[in-house]
């Protein structure tokens, strides 16, 4: 999309410096970008670039803005700025309204005219797809689901039966939300499955990555609160709440009934116990394993950075020794113990 520079400062509400007449129409790496490009200086790493950049416009902070030879857009938080304007440059394409000849729609659903639905996809009894929804290719909508207003469903998105989810949606390739829970009981050598009622429940402006999972309540719902961030291949297990503007970034576990608070991060590879309070405003590096509940916010890790292979062998070679050297030293702590106070009885 063609935008000229001065019609993007206003957009953006941010102070432009140079030609407002010269248009850009995409956005490009630092290094890589022409005279129809926008970029942003976010790092300064990526400095020495600057100079050089061939771009129509770039995106930093005062302080840097003398070193650019083009036009610039001052922003306090360029990386942000940029987002905003890479969503103007590269809208979504404008949905449609209709329903594919491929799709399967139950007549007892309930679809918006504005709404798509796309090749293959299946919507069942007592759906309701709400105004300029788009269901892509492949799609399942079970019964009684609820998709609301301007949702994008990219392609093979399950939404399991009874599943809600929130107004301005984006779900990717793969996503699977509602299905039944993890839940067994013991009879004997066997297990019994626990019939999961209750449902799947997404706020508004959620992100669902691709192969991401979201499980469905034991009894009570799911909730993934307003704005929630989820990545690719994370799983969330049953009667789980996310709160408010929580991000969890790719590969990550939670495990049943945990509830995390808002504006929380959660890296890669982070595995969650079940039935934890995280509290709000707490984040956790990569690979953390989280096995207790953290209530105050702050930032919290785990897990055993790389390391020369034989730094390691020799680590673990040392591990198998710690509860012996722990129990040495306790008993070493004991005796000076016992030898100060003998020595303090002999001095009174």
């Amino acid at each position: 999309m063609e935008v000229r520079l001065k019609e993007l400062s206003a957009r953006l509400a941010v102070p432009l410096r140079g030609d407002g007449e010269a248009v850009v129409s995409r956005v490009a790496q630092l290094a890589k970008a022409d005279s129809r490009s926008l970029t942003f200086l976010g790092d300064a790493r990526y400095r020495d670039y600057l100079p050089e950049t061939r771009a129509g416009a770039v995106v930093l902070t005062e302080k840097d803005a003398a070193l650019a030879k083009v036009p610039v857009l001052i922003s306090e938080n360029p990386y942000l700025t940029y987002a905003r304007a890479a969503r103007i440059l590269h809208p979504d394409a404008p949905i449609a309204g209709g329903v594919h000849p491929s799709a399967v729609v139950d007549p007892r659903a309930r679809i918006d005219p504005s709404a798509w639905i796309g090749p293959t996809a299946v919507v069942e009894a007592g759906a309701v797809v709400e105004a300029r929804v788009f269901v892509g290719p492949g799609c399942i909508l079970g019964e009684g689901v609820c998709v609301g207003e301007d949702s994008r469903l990219v392609a093979r998105v399950t939404l399991c039966a009874g599943t809600v989810v929130g107004k301005r949606a984006l779900m990717h390739p793969g996503a699977v939300i509602g299905r039944e829970g993890f839940g067994f009981a013991r009879d004997g050598a066997l297990w019994v499955r626990i019939p999961q009622i209750g449902r799947a429940v997404l706020g508004d402006d959620v992100e669902i990555g691709a192969n991401t999972s979201v499980d469905r309540g034991a009894i009570e719902d799911t909730v993934i609160g307003n704005g929630v961030k989820l990545d690719n291949h994370i799983q969330i297990g049953h009667n789980v709440v996310i709160g408010e503007n929580t991000a969890i970034a790719a590969n990550a576990g939670i495990s049943g009934s945990t509830r995390i608070g808002r504006n929380c991060t959660i890296a890669g590879a982070v595995g969650m116990a079940g039935h934890l309070e995280i509290g709000d405003d707490v984040h956790f590096t990569g690979m953390a394993m989280v096995t207790r509940s953290f209530t105050q916010a702050g930032s919290y890790s785990s897990g055993i950075p790389a390391m020369p292979s034989g730094d390691w062998r020799r680590n673990v070679a040392r591990f198998r020794h710690l509860d012996e050297l722990a129990r040495r030293v306790k008993q070493l702590e004991a005796a000076i113990e016992a030898m100060n106070a003998k020595k303090g009885q002999g001095e009174s």
